[in-house]
Formats: C-alpha cells, sequence, structure tokens
C-alpha cells in the first residue's frame, strides 16, 4: 500500500515502519484512558464503542489516498485499541477461579493467533482488486481506491461482532453480596443495576427460534411440570408477600470517585508491568526481525574473507525468498494454535503460572543467542529445519508467557474497581515496547550488517530478555479475586446461620425440613427463567433473595 504512494523505493521501508510505530504509540497514549472510561461506564458499552471506533479507522485506511491520511488512520486505529486491555478485564472479571484461568485466558491470543494466519492471506487476496481480477473490478470504484475492499471485508467481521457483543455479551457479577438483576451484564459496582437491553433483544430472538423446534411428547411433559411448579410458586410467593413488610430492595449504589493511581499501582502491580513491557519488547522484535533476517543475503566464501573471525563476527542471513518464509511462519502459527489451545491450559494449571513463567523467561535469552548461528550452516534444508526448531521453541515460550503475565497481573489487582485502569496501563506499557523493540532492533540489524556483525541484534534482545527474567523471581502468586469472593460469601454464610430460626419437629409426626423442602425447590433454576424479576414500584429483586427468606417464613411456621 505505501508504494502506491509513489515514494522512492529506498523510502518505502521507513515510512512502512514510521505507519507501524504510528499505531503503538497511540495505543500507548490512549490506553490508560479506555480502561479508565470502562472502569467508569462499564465494559460492555466501553468495548462496542472501541471496535466501532476501529471499524472506521480502518475504512478511512481502505480509503487513504496519501501517505498522510494513511498515518492519520493509523494512528485513529491505536487510539481506538485500547478495548484490548478490556477485554482482558472482562475474562478476569468473569473466570475469577485460578485453576480455571489458563484455559479463560489462552483463548484471546488463540483468536489472535488464527486472526493472524488467515488475516493476511484473505486481505493479500482483496488487495487491489483492478489489477488482480479485472474482468470483475476492473475500471470500477475499486481502480480508484485499491485498498477499500479487504477493509471493507474487515468491517463486515466487526458488524458481526458487534452484533454479537449487543445482543450476547454478559459480563457475571462477581461483588460479594451484589444484587444479581434480570438482564444485569456489568461487574462494575455503579453500573450493575443498569438493564442490559441489548441481551433483552437476544433473548426474544433466541426464544423466537427456539419456539420453531418441535415438541416431543416429554418436553410437553416437563413443561405442565414446570408450569405446576410456577403455578406453586406463585401463590406461595402471594401467600407470604405480607411477611416481607420489613424487607427492602437493594437499592443504587451511590456514585463512587475513579480509582486513584494509588490503588492502581501496587508493588505486584508494578512489577508486572515492569515484566510485560521488556516481554512486549524483545518478543515482538524478535518477530519482526526474522523476516528480514531470513531474507537477507548468505555471505559467500566465509574462509577467504578477512573480515570474518569466526565463530562471532561474520554477516549475513539464509537468502531465501519470501514464498518459503512464508511457508515457515505458517508453520509457526500452526504449531502456536495447537500449542496455545491443547498445551498451555495443562500443563499451566499442573505447574502453576509463576513457574511456568519463570521457565520461559529463561528460554527467551537462550532463543535469541543461538539464532544468528543458524546462518553458518552450510546445507540449507538442514539450516531451515534447525531455525524451524528454534522457532517452535520461541513460540512455545512466547505463548506461555504472555498469558502467564496478564493472569499474573490480572491477580495482583487490589480491588476489582482498579482493574479496568490496570489493564489499561498494562496496554500502554506494552504498546511503548511493541514500537520500541522493533526500532532498536532495526537499527542494531543495519549497524551489524554494515559492520559485520550479524550477532548484534540478536545478542542486544538477548540482553533485554535477561533483564526482563530478573524481576519474575520477584513476583508472587496471589489467589486473585476468586480467594477474597469466597472468603466474603462464607462470611456471609455464617451471618446468615446465625440468624436462621431454629427448627423442632411438627407435633403432629412430621419434620419441618418438608415445610422448607418448598423454600428449597423454589430455589431451583428452571430453564428459562434464569431471572425470575418482581416489581414493586420500579425496585427489582431476584428469586433467589425471595426463597431464601420463604424458606425462613416455612421455617418460622414449623415452629409455630
Amino acid at each position: 500500500m505505501i508504494e502506491n504512494f509513489h515514494l522512492p523505493k529506498n523510502e518505502v521501508g521507513r515510512w512502512a515502519g514510521i505507519t507501524s510505530a504510528v499505531f503503538s504509540l497511540s495505543q500507548a497514549v490512549t490506553g490508560i484512558f479506555w480502561g479508565r472510561a470502562s472502569d467508569r461506564f462499564g465494559r460492555k458499552p466501553v468495548i462496542l464503542t472501541a471496535m466501532i471506533c476501529v471499524m472506521a479507522s480502518g475504512l478511512l485506511l481502505g480509503f487513504s489516498q496519501s501517505l498522510a491520511m494513511a498515518i492519520v488512520a493509523r494512528s485513529l486505529a491505536g487510539a481506538s485499541n485500547g478495548n484490548v486491555g478490556i477485554l482482558r478485564t472482562t475474562v478476569a472479571e468473569l473466570v475469577p477461579q485460578r485453576e480455571l484461568q489458563p484455559r479463560a485466558f489462552s483463548v484471546m491470543p488463540l483468536m489472535w493467533t488464527i486472526g493472524s494466519i488467515f488475516g493476511p492471506v484473505f486481505g493479500g487476496a482483496l488487495a487491489n482488486p483492478a489489477a488482480r481480477y479485472p474482468k470483475i473490478f476492473g475500471n470500477s470504484f475499486f481502480t480508484k481506491f485499491p485498498y477499500a475492499l479487504p477493509n471493507l471485508a474487515a468491517s463486515l467481521f466487526f458488524l458481526v461482532g458487534l452484533a454479537a457483543g449487543f445482543l450476547f455479551l454478559k459480563v457475571s457479577i462477581l461483588a460479594p453480596h451484589a444484587p444479581i438483576y434480570s438482564m444485569t451484564q456489568e461487574t462494575l459496582e455503579t453500573k450493575k443495576h443498569k438493564r442490559d437491553y441489548g441481551r433483552v433483544m437476544g433473548k426474544a430472538i433466541m426464544r423466537a427460534f427456539d419456539r420453531r423446534k418441535s415438541k416431543s411428547k416429554n418436553a410437553l411433559s416437563d413443561n405442565e411440570q414446570s408450569a405446576s411448579l410456577l403455578k406453586h410458586r406463585r401463590s406461595s410467593s402471594a401467600s407470604t408477600m405480607n411477611d416481607y413488610d420489613d424487607f427492602q430492595p437493594p437499592q443504587k449504589p451511590a456514585q463512587q470517585k475513579a480509582p486513584s493511581y494509588r490503588e492502581v499501582f501496587s508493588r505486584q502491580s508494578n512489577i508486572n508491568l515492569l515484566t510485560y513491557t521488556i516481554l512486549a519488547l524483545h518478543s515482538v522484535a524478535y518477530d519482526q526481525l526474522l523476516p528480514v533476517f531470513l531474507h537477507h543475503p548468505s555471505q559467500r566464501n566465509r574462509a577467504s574473507d578477512p573480515g570474518v573471525r569466526l565463530p562471532f563476527k561474520f554477516s549475513g542471513g539464509f537468502g531465501i525468498d519470501s514464498s518459503r518464509i512464508g511457508l515457515l511462519f505458517t508453520i509457526y502459527g500452526v504449531a502456536g494454535t495447537i500449542i496455545q489451545f491443547l498445551i498451555f491450559p495443562p500443563l499451566a494449571r499442573h505447574y502453576g503460572v509463576l513457574n511456568s513463567l519463570r521457565t520461559v523467561t529463561i528460554v527467551f535469552p537462550l532463543v535469541y543467542l543461538a539464532t544468528p548461528f543458524t546462518a553458518l550452516i552450510p546445507d540449507p534444508l538442514v539450516q531451515q529445519t534447525v531455525m524451524s526448531l528454534i522457532m517452535l521453541v520461541k513460540c512455545f515460550a512466547a505463548i506461555f508467557a504472555f498469558p502467564c503475565t496478564t493472569i499474573l497481573l490480572t491477580n495482583s489487582a487490589v480491588s476489582l474497581r482498579v482493574l479496568g485502569t490496570l489493564n489499561g496501563v498494562a496496554t500502554s506499557v506494552s504498546a511503548v515496547g511493541r514500537a520500541a523493540g522493533p526500532a532498536i532492533g532495526g537499527a542494531m540489524f543495519e549497524v551489524g550488517a554494515v559492520k559485520g556483525w550479524a550477532i548484534l541484534p540478536w545478542w542486544v534482545l538477548a540482553g533485554f530478555a535477561m533483564m526482563g527474567a530478573v524481576p519474575v523471581w520477584w513476583l508472587v502468586e496471589t489467589e486473585g479475586f476468586a480467594g477474597s469472593l469466597s472468603r466474603d460469601e462464607s462470611s456471609d454464610g455464617e451471618e446468615q446461620d446465625d440468624d436462621a430460626p431454629e427448627v423442632h419437629p411438627h407435633p403432629g409426626g412430621r419434620g419441618g425440613s418438608e415445610n422448607l423442602a418448598v423454600g428449597s425447590l423454589e430455589a431451583v433454576p428452571r430453564d428459562g427463567e434464569d431471572d425470575i424479576l418482581l416489581e414493586d414500584e420500579g425496585l427489582l429483586s431476584t428469586n433467589s433473595q425471595l426463597s431464601r427468606r420463604m424458606s425462613r417464613s416455612n421455617g418460622s411456621a414449623a415452629v409455630r
């Protein structure tokens, strides 16, 4: 695309790098603001807003007709891409249990890997369609805008994601003692009283599809039993409502102040942020520098070259073409998908997230130190085979490192109130690393190529990887939100047990447990009745709260 702006050939690479860099720099500037916005306005609306902004900036890029317009579009795309941190926050709030986090946090990188494999394929096939498919697109709108079609196709994927998010995205409430309202979608304390009308529409759409399904006799029987139970439940509710004069429905929470930066930056959070930044710097730099190294011409006649002093002073790369490089990276991506979904979750769960991170941080420097010496292997087949093995080891280490760092960062947050801001900070600092890493690696590669030191860029990256391995040993694997929530729930249960009336056998010979069975039965959710909503002067309550009070009332009746 940069070449179509009629730039000199020797400047295309430089401007392509600048266009990529402004994306990361813009993301670094705005990541914190997106995180704080999610802590204030809620996760779901901010995620959907960011997706709309990214889609719009992609369309602007597709219709760009000048280099300046393309740079502005990429800058806006980076500024809108703070939803990455918010999505991590959402996953953390949905899955607070430590034993389930490796599986949950492997899903987002898995989707990213799949997109990285198929996205460039579709984008390359749809780019400049008037020249590629003149019989279909010749002398058309796409002659003037040769890169509009792939961005229009990407917008269709965005629209599907927006529709799915608006209609079906549900964020579970994790705050202890918090009322769970019908169709509620936010964990945020100040927003969880809001009703999610998108999910209301989604439920209605799903019910419309469900009604079209044929019903068997067993299904009809189940419906009759459900109707009987619901009728009994409603009659029981009506008969006991007079006993609840002292029941006060939960009030809307007061507006809370945004979390302070002192709350966000705890000691463990700061160490995690440092680790994450250095990891992004050297890992992304390696991935972007490797194709350049593989395409760089190999050095011939090393034995007779006076500038070569093995084993450290030499130059050159592999000298292979782009199709072979693409094949190597396809293998790299497919292997990453398998490792991400099948290998990482069980190993991280078995050995622990922190132990896994400490192990792979030792692997990174070894991979970087070994990479340049593959250029010395004389046989091309053996050379590419060894390089593929090194790439797989690096892929394994990166796939373990990033989710482990994300999990540890999430569990280091002192409160759910600061989690969005903390992940926004992580997005910003990692964007700085992703921008600085390729710049440093590219500069070192150029110096090494001129001076005859091919090992220079790789050993500089190894130095950064060694630096990043040091703070990992100061990290502590905390219990996360699941532990605090379980403690709060257990203390709440103890308080309820203290308040519960003592039940004695009924004089007629029937135990009070049979009377209590009605209340416990009513707490069992039925299919299609996730939340039974009781409305009293605009205030909402749930069936779980009502059932608990009904069980106490029935227990009191048994005592009487």
